[in-house]
């Protein structure tokens, strides 16, 4: 008799959003779920997870992954200092990059000490998985916890520099003992370019959970952001990180010829820009300050015609606001920054695409959302996407951990 499926998910203490909805679609999937949470986990989340009965710890077991906390949280606090001392550009390259490389062994750590937790609390594991690990020190990961594990790699941020490259070169082999799960071949192809020898697997993180937007939903969020039948809608989704392209909005709200709703939610925002398109004589904007829960978020997503996704080129990582759209039968407004995607999406009714960082073909998407609105996404798209559902996830995540274990692997 195996034991329970063990799900680390250090983004556990933020609201919503995409990470938080995969951790509990895999719970509910698997009740009696031992989930780690190094960082605690938000009150939503909290009561999600104990509808699914799953074991819920927030703290190390035992000293061993007490001692790997407390030297993750040391080297954190360093590497925010050396942020704040060496943020000037006038600094030399490799000193403004040694406290991103200091934050690459502060998560290391934080895996280890959940890792051991694992061991301790469910020896006899169906699977364990670390739902969003870090791009970097997966043998040290692996060897420091002592326990063999899946790892969702979503993007390669911070590349190994020389001294934590000869820090992972000693401990290479604890990459033996772990399997990435890339959610996209891009992110694939990079983690393979840096680590040839780290076995990785391409599968979507998100999960469908069935729960598509209802005609109710969609009238309750007309009328809760006082927006009148007919009139078009586009809602913007997510906090304005630098991968996502606000410039090429900006100036395509800019020049707008038509009326258009703009739905805004996220965290953060720049207030200054959402100033600038309050002034714009064709935008009628509506905001809802992030982050949100995720009764809000479908309010959110109701309410809008397309859902708009503008990303800078080159941005390989799985789209969380794609998969929403998708998954929530939500058409789409979708720069063409991943080729991939892009060549899923062509052609298809519910999804208009435009050139990526070109502020016209954004006007014209959104002219094309204002004159006629795209049919929406039926309930096959999520697979097209690479979306499965929570249980099947679940199944794959278990017979790849099987699978590694097969090897006969030891920490």
């Amino acid at each position: 008799m195996t034991g329970p499926l063990v799900l680390i998910e250090p983004y556990a203490d933020r609201l919503g959003g995409h990470h938080q909805r995969t951790l509990v679609g895999l719970a509910q999937a698997r009740p009696g779920s031992l989930v780690i949470a190094p960082r605690g986990v938000a009150r939503d989340t909290v009561a999600a997870l104990g509808e699914a009965d799953a074991q819920l710890v927030t703290s190390p077991a035992r000293r061993p992954a007490a001692a790997l906390l407390a030297a993750s949280h040391l080297a954190a606090g360093l590497s925010y200092a050396g942020l704040r001392a060496f943020r000037s550009r006038r600094w030399p390259r490799f000193l403004r990059r040694s406290p991103h490389q200091v934050t690459l062994i502060a998560r290391c750590l934080a895996e280890a000490s959940a890792l051991r937790t694992a061991r301790r609390l469910a020896p006899d594991a169906e699977a364990v998985v670390i739902l969003s690990a870090s791009e970097a020190l997966h043998g040290a990961a692996a060897l420091l916890g002592g326990l063999p594990h899946l790892r969702f790699v979503h993007e390669q941020v911070t590349t190994e520099d020389a001294a934590v490259r000869f820090l992972g070169r000693l401990v290479r082999r604890g990459e033996r003992q772990t399997v990435a799960v890339c959610p996209t071949q891009a992110v694939s192809d990079q983690l393979m370019a840096a680590f040839p020898g780290l076995p990785m697997v391409v599968r979507a993180f998100a999960v469908d959970d069935g729960r598509r937007l209802t005609d109710t939903e969609r009238v309750g969020g007309r009328t809760a952001f006082d927006i009148p039948t007919g009139e078009a809608v586009v809602c913007l989704v997510g906090g304005w990180w630098p991968y996502k392209d606000i410039g090429v909005v900006d100036a395509a709200l800019t020049g707008l010829k038509q009326p258009l709703h703009l739905v805004v939610t996220g965290n953060p925002l720049d207030e200054a820009v959402l100033a600038r398109w309050r002034g714009l004589s064709n935008v009628r904007l509506h905001t809802v300050p992030g982050p949100v829960s995720e009764a809000v978020l479908r309010l959110v997503y109701a309410a809008a015609d397309a859902a708009l996704v503008a990303r800078r080129p080159g941005i390989g990582k799985e789209s969380g606001l794609v998969m929403d759209a998708a998954r929530l039968g939500v058409p789409l407004v979708v720069s063409d920054h991943d080729p991939d995607l892009a060549a899923r999406l062509s052609g298809r009714p519910w999804a208009l695409t435009f050139t990526t960082s070109t502020p016209d073909a954004l006007v014209e998407a959104l002219h094309e959302v204002i004159r006629r609105p795209p049919e929406r996404p039926g309930p096959e798209v999520p697979r097209l996407l690479g979306m499965r559902s929570a249980a099947r996830q679940a199944d794959f995540l278990t017979r790849t951990f099987a699978s590694l274990r097969g090897e006969d692997c030891r920490c």
